[in-house]
């Protein structure tokens, strides 16, 4: 699939030389984000920072389609982007229905683009508007798994060793766990490497212990998960 965006906002950069300077260097690590890049990926300046690396977003899809329990049949991505997370869920076959939801129009285009690059478009259903209203269609819902990879208030959480996941702009991890958690027990949410784990620990329930699994390219963590509510991995600890 090769179609150009016919959007201002909206890119197919397929040369370095159409790359713009602030953003050269995602040039370089094009195929460790999208490994069928060359194939027209649609890409928005602001998705550079925040996309999931297609490798991850494997890994976390597998993570989640292994260990959720059997019931679950539905799984939502609350910040979908664009598509890098939906695709990879689409893609691991487990769930009968793959929610994406996204508020930017234009961030959503290139979701839905890049899921038929991925020839996963037909398996998505897209919702474009606020997380926080979409998700209140699955109220009373008890099949539903939600995934949520929130903006993470660009790149100042890597100024300090232990990043305080209060200050998480614009969603701290307490807006973000009592919004979702009264749709789904089973909820995932990904952060940064470096997140307080103190802070995290707090929304363990009666006792139980949280997965937490770090998520690494080359040897380095680029982020991690942590799975509330009843997921069963076999394993004490998952790393990639």
């Amino acid at each position: 699939m090769s179609s150009k965006p016919d959007e201002k906002g909206i890119n197919q950069w397929l040369h370095v030389d159409q790359f713009p300077e602030h953003l050269k260097k995602y040039w370089f690590q094009r195929f460790k984000i999208w490994e069928q890049y060359d194939k027209g990926m649609w890409m928005t300046e602001d998705a550079w920072f925040g996309v999931t690396p297609e490798p991850i977003a494997n890994k976390i899809a597998a993570h989640i389609a292994e260990s959720a329990p059997k019931d679950k049949a539905i799984i939502v991505d609350a910040f979908a982007g664009v598509g890098g997370n939906a695709i990879a869920l689409a893609r691991s076959g487990r769930w009968e229905r793959v929610f994406a939801i996204e508020k930017d129009p234009k961030t959503m285009k290139c979701a839905k683009h890049n899921a038929e690059i991925y020839g996963v478009s037909s398996k998505i259903f897209w919702l474009t508007g606020d997380c926080f209203e979409a998700i209140n269609r699955f109220a009373g819902s008890k099949n539903v798994v939600i995934f949520a990879s929130p903006p993470w208030g660009g790149t100042e959480y890597g100024a300090s060793d232990v990043f305080d996941l209060s200050k998480m702009e614009p969603y701290n991890l307490d807006k973000l766990y009592k919004s979702f958690s009264k749709y789904s027990s089973e909820l995932v949410l990904y952060l940064p490497r470096n997140s307080d784990l103190n802070q995290i620990a707090r929304y363990a329930k009666d006792g139980k212990k949280l997965e937490v699994a770090h998520y690494a390219i080359m040897g380095a963590s680029k982020a991690l998960c942590v799975y509330f509510g009843d997921f069963n991995f076999d394993v004490e600890e998952q790393e990639s």
